[in-house]
């Protein structure tokens, strides 16, 4: 099924990225992209590898989550023929922002 990153989700991982780069140089910012390249091609392969989304519980579509890194997780729905990831999570942020930002 093919993975499609929505543009907040990708400014997101930009936004990660570069922090990353920043604070903790390129390999760690490499081995961050590498783990959301490789969630992607995964849940390509299996779109219901991510687990119900409790906090987007009441929204019409079920989102979706899956955890990258202990920092941060995806957020997606599937769609008929594809699955849009719709935002990278920080983890540590507070979770009530979540159902705003969606």
């Amino acid at each position: 099924m093919k993975v499609i990153w929505m543009p907040f989700a990708q400014n997101e991982v930009r936004k990660t990225a570069r922090y990353i780069n920043k604070e903790f140089g390129k390999d760690s910012r490499d081995q961050f992209v590498n783990e959301v390249r490789n969630v992607s091609r995964l849940l390509g392969e299996n779109p219901h590898l991510g687990k119900p989304e409790p906090l987007l519980a009441d929204y019409t579509k079920m989102y979706r989550s899956y955890v990258i890194n202990h920092l941060n997780k995806i957020i997606y729905w599937i769609a008929e023929n594809r699955i849009e990831v719709v935002d990278l999570w920080d983890v540590r942020r507070d979770p009530t922002v979540l159902k705003d930002q969606i």
